[in-house]
């Protein structure tokens, strides 16, 4: 049983370097990804339009993982995708499971 949900949020540019990092460490685990905005981004990441609008477009991957597995994820994120402004979270779990 998974402990977490670990949240990660990335730009866009990185989405797919992301992606195919979790389907090779974590590929039989289902995971979301779904685009989304993200504020209190650095202005020096921002695109001129995005400055002006306070957001910046992101993508939002969501993965149920134990405490072992997100320790390691992230130690793999650091290296692979270090200076990429990849941001992380993770909430622990009250329930999951898959309604068959």
């Amino acid at each position: 049983m998974s402990n977490f949900c670990l949240v990660l949020v990335c730009p866009p540019e990185i989405e797919e370097k992301l992606l195919d990092t979790l389907l090779v460490i974590a590929g039989d685990e289902v995971f979301t990804s779904t685009p989304t905005f993200s504020h209190g981004t650095a202005h020096g990441d921002m695109a001129s339009l995005e400055q002006v609008m306070g957001r910046a477009r992101s993508v939002r991957v969501e993965i149920l993982v134990t405490e072992e597995e997100m320790a390691n994820l992230l130690e793999t994120l650091r290296t692979s995708l270090a200076g990429t402004g990849l941001r992380y979270w993770a909430l622990p779990l009250a329930a999951e499971g898959e309604i068959e």
